[in-house]
């Protein structure tokens, strides 16, 4: 596949850049060569994980711990996309399901963030990354869906790549509680999503027509390409690795498939 054109790189990254177990990460071979292909030829590279328990800096520091250089400025996640979700809507009260993490980081960058008032007026109810589940809250959550509030989620596919076999996703469980009690039907914000794509094209100060997305999920990485008319690549590294491709719908096939991120290197 021609890459030359391209003016931007998308990537996912467990699954295509690393195989996470736990607290270990470890990065899968021609990772760092395929970031450092790319940054040499001047275009911009953006690493979009649906992962929210953490800010995004906190991705970053962990991927460089494990021995990948990257930079706090190149990675996104929902914690991102759902503030360019939020202020296109004038959503003003946000009600989260999250970690301590995520909440500082949000409202560190101007997002109002319910505090448990009753009284509070919610705008939207937000599902990241959760551990810990508290009935009263998700009661109120879903009165607040009720009355108008959006629900809106990281993600809503079960499950992501691990080193051991699929990671269940628990703020799709609790998305899928809230949509139950509601009927509402979730609004993804994290890939792949619009909120997803105006976020990258904002980042990437390119169109994603000009770019390529690529991962290791037909669900969300080629799904957030497609969805954006960009290039899309899959990997067969992670979670889709045993999809027959040939056989699915043109509307969800990939562009290229390559066994892994090291494939790419000759294109880049």
């Amino acid at each position: 596949m021609r890459l030359d054109d391209v003016r931007g790189f998308v990537l996912d990254v467990d699954g295509t850049l690393v195989h996470r177990a736990g607290d270990d990460v470890h990065v899968l071979p021609g990772a760092k060569e395929a970031l450092s292909r790319i940054r040499a030829s001047g275009r911009p590279l953006a690493l979009f994980t649906n992962g929210s328990h953490i800010p995004p800096e906190g991705f970053a520091a962990g991927l460089r711990e494990a021995g990948l250089g990257v930079s706090d400025a190149e990675l996104l996640t929902p914690l991102s996309s759902v503030q360019t979700y939020l202020r296109s809507r004038q959503c003003s009260t946000l009600l989260l399901f999250g970690t301590a993490d995520a909440r500082g980081y949000l409202v560190a960058n101007g997002i109002r963030v319910a505090d448990g008032n009753e009284r509070d007026d919610v705008d939207a109810v937000f599902v990241a990354h959760t551990d810990v589940v508290d009935f009263e809250e998700l009661e109120r959550a879903a009165r607040a869906i009720l009355g108008g509030a959006r629900l809106l989620t990281g993600s809503f596919v079960p499950a992501y790549a691990g080193a051991n076999g699929p990671i269940f996703s628990r703020g799709a469980m609790l998305t899928a509680a809230l949509a139950k009690a509601t009927g509402a039907r979730p609004v993804v914000v994290g890939k792949p999503s619009r909120a997803a794509l105006r976020t990258i094209e904002q980042h990437l100060g390119a169109g994603t027509q000009e770019l390529a997305v690529i991962g290791d999920d037909l669900d969300l990485d080629v799904a957030l390409g497609r969805l954006g008319g960009s290039r899309t690549i899959l990997v067969r590294s992670g979670i889709s690795g045993g999809v027959p491709v040939e056989q699915l719908p043109a509307r969800r096939r990939p562009d290229a498939v390559v066994d892994g991120i090291a494939d790419l290197l000759e294109w880049l």
